[in-house]
This record gives C-alpha cells, sequence and structure tokens, in this order.
C-alpha cells in the first residue's frame, strides 16, 4: 500500500464506506508511522458490496474526479414488496403476489434505458439544508428530495425467477439502484425493493482487480 496512490477494495457487505475508509487509513497510517490522509470516491450502501476507488495522501484532491465515472451494477429485483429504504434494511410492506411473465418484466426493463428522471431515495447521503437526508429520515422528518436527470447506458436481464429479477446495469454518477428497483416495482405494478447490490466497474476499473477488504 503507498501514499498518494489509488486503491481497489471489494466492500464486503455489512460494513459501512466510511468503516472502509477507517480500515485503510489506520493500516497505512501504520505502515507510514504517521496518520495517513485517505478518502473514498462515492459510498456504497451497507447491504451492498463491490468496487470501492479509495484514494491515499495527495490523490484525495482528486476523489470528485473519479466519484463522476459511470459505474456498473448486478443487482437482484425482489418482486411483490416495498422496503422505506429501499433496500433489505427496511421495513417490509406486502404490495402483490402477481407473478409477471418473462416478457412484461423485458419489456419493463427496456423503458428505463436512456435518460430518465429518478427522486432519489430518502435514506441517502444527499445533503438537504446542509444535513444529510438519511440523518433527517431516521428522526421521522418528511424529506422532500429533488428530482434528477440520470443516465442508463443498458440494462441487461441476467435471470428471472420469481420473485427475484438478477439485472446487470451500467449507468451514470449519481444514479441510485435502489431507486431503479423501487420504480420497476412500480411499473410491473407488484411493489419491488433491492434485495442485492454489487458494483463491477467503475469506468475502467474492475472488480477483478480489487483487493478484498482482509487483505
Amino acid at each position: 500500500m503507498e501514499e498518494n496512490s489509488v486503491l481497489l477494495i471489494d466492500k464486503p457487505a455489512g460494513m459501512t464506506s466510511f468503516g472502509v475508509v477507517a480500515r485503510v487509513r489506520r493500516r497505512l497510517s501504520q505502515q507510514l508511522g504517521k496518520k495517513a490522509k485517505v478518502g473514498h470516491t462515492g459510498t456504497l450502501d451497507p447491504f451492498a458490496t463491490g468496487l470501492m476507488i479509495i484514494v491515499t495522501g495527495k490523490e484525495c484532491r482528486n476523489a470528485q474526479q473519479y466519484s463522476k465515472l459511470d459505474k456498473v451494477y448486478e443487482a437482484t429485483v425482489r418482486l411483490g414488496h416495498t422496503s422505506t429504504t429501499g433496500d433489505p434494511e427496511g421495513e417490509l410492506s406486502d404490495v402483490s403476489a402477481r407473478e409477471p411473465s418473462v416478457e412484461e418484466v423485458q419489456r419493463a426493463l427496456k423503458g428505463f434505458v436512456g435518460e430518465i428522471t429518478q427522486r432519489p431515495p430518502q435514506f441517502s447521503a444527499i445533503k438537504i439544508g446542509g444535513r444529510r437526508a438519511y440523518d433527517l429520515a431516521r428522526k421521522g422528518e418528511v424529506v422532500e428530495m429533488p428530482e434528477r436527470q440520470v443516465t442508463v447506458f443498458s440494462l441487461e436481464l441476467l435471470e428471472y425467477a420469481y420473485p427475484d429479477v438478477h439485472i446487470r446495469v451500467h449507468v451514470s454518477s449519481g444514479t441510485y439502484i435502489r431507486t431503479l428497483a423501487e420504480d420497476i416495482g412500480k411499473v410491473l405494478e407488484t411493489g419491488a425493493y433491492c434485495s442485492a447490490l454489487r458494483r463491477t466497474k467503475v469506468a475502467e476499473y474492475s472488480i477483478e482487480d480489487a483487493w478484498a477488504i482482509e487483505s
């Protein structure tokens, strides 16, 4: 591990992005014999796994440059329920037991390719009035999240075995896969949430070149 560098980490489920940064900072500080400067270039939700680009030392000044890169995810969209957080960590509600056909699912996915409008989830790191949206949401405050334009470059159905729709999606920076899952559920009139999420690429950076956090 070197100072002033880019480090690719495969984040495990259950760990926060800040936890990953703290682990790298502790290890690098021990190695350098001084407090190391370490930052991330975009968070992953605690339940999610996959590629995080960590920057150290002087490379931290370029963090925003990396955060604007497009990304590839593999996700599981679970039909039939909604979640208060859009993921497995929220409170689930039954919506519908209807089982859409594979043709319906493919048609729904096709409708999200291109430039689309999203309303980010309340449980997100977006700042509203200087405060993180998830902090406000946890306190029970109703937050009006501003809509944003994002681009879905491709959306591929990998497997469909009701209630799980497994997809691979290539998106622009700022796209929320939890919101995409919820919107797919609305189109299919079944409800849905993102039950599993893995980031596999950030531009030309690949999960295949990442270190496990235990390393």
